[in-house]
């Protein structure tokens, strides 16, 4: 069998499942099994498969047909400019989340040698991206999972700024190092009734650590806005990523920690992403 036959059974058995992407997909998995780009798999349609490359896409098939998502099959995730690696109970990088590192950049134009702490750091993707941008900025991730830690670092090493970085284990109440220009954080923030309306491949795959927020979704944002307000210098700014609904909640948690709010940032879908706020 060639790659172009194999493609098409694949891409009918992802189809007749109501996968949207199937065909991208079908051409990524088999990208992946060749180590190639997509070009190669277009470019070499006539190509036979060895039974063993056969195996291999079949079997990452079949795990795709039963909603693993694409970026945890593929071992990477493209975020801003760049490629992270990502694997099972690292929560999948979010284009909407890009509106954090644009708003980051904005704020630190023309600014050197800032700290930055991001709290639930995950993959590494937000602290990683701003860090790669500005060259003389230093940053600090913590994460109460050691895969991301451990995964944190991975991203460091490929974008070539470990000696920029230090990431920690840690939950966000017992942490007490330093003091900051920055903190950014994306927490957990899906409430109860919106975390069982998720999409299945999130639901089953994805780590619920980092994404349920507790009965209303404010659970860890609190914790998050009072070790904040703890280790941000005077005058520094936070950026929090909240939930399509909870702009006008947070911001009163806010208010009562002593920050005066700058501005709340849209996302893609033009709902809610994140309030930008100066500590006073």
């Amino acid at each position: 069998m060639n790659i172009e036959n194999a493609l098409n059974i694949a891409n009918n058995i992802l189809k007749d499942n109501c996968n949207n992407s199937y065909q991208l997909d079908s051409e990524l998995l088999m990208s992946k099994i060749f180590e190639k780009d997509r070009k190669f798999i277009i470019l070499n349609s006539n190509k036979k498969l060895s039974e063993e490359k056969l195996e291999q896409f079949n079997c990452l098939i079949n795990k795709r047909l039963k909603g693993e998502p694409i970026a945890y099959l593929l071992k990477k995730k493209d975020f801003w400019k760049y490629e992270f690696y990502v694997d099972k109970g690292i929560l999948i990088p979010r284009p909407d989340s890009e509106v954090v590192v644009d708003q980051i950049l904005k704020l630190t134009n023309n600014k050197d040698n800032l700290r930055i702490l991001d709290i639930g750091v995950g993959s590494g993707c937000l602290l990683l991206s701003v860090l790669k941008e500005r060259k003389n900025f230093h940053g600090v991730g913590i994460d109460i999972s050691k895969k991301c830690i451990d995964i944190s670092n991975i991203n460091a090493s490929k974008l070539k700024i470990s000696n920029r970085v230090k990431f920690f284990k840690s939950d966000v109440d017992n942490f007490n190092f330093g003091k900051y220009d920055l903190i950014v954080s994306n927490p957990p923030y899906i409430k109860m009734l919106d975390f069982n309306n998720l999409k299945k491949d999130v639901i089953n795959f994805e780590p619920k650590l980092a994404l349920y927020g507790g009965l209303d979704g404010t659970s860890e944002i609190r914790k998050v806005i009072k070790k904040s307000s703890e280790l941000i210098k005077k005058n520094g700014k936070f950026i929090l990523e909240i939930a399509y609904d909870q702009k006008n909640k947070v911001i009163k948690l806010l208010r009562d920690k002593g920050f005066y709010i700058n501005n709340v940032l849209k996302d893609l879908a033009d709902n809610d992403r994140c309030i930008v706020s100066t500590k006073v």
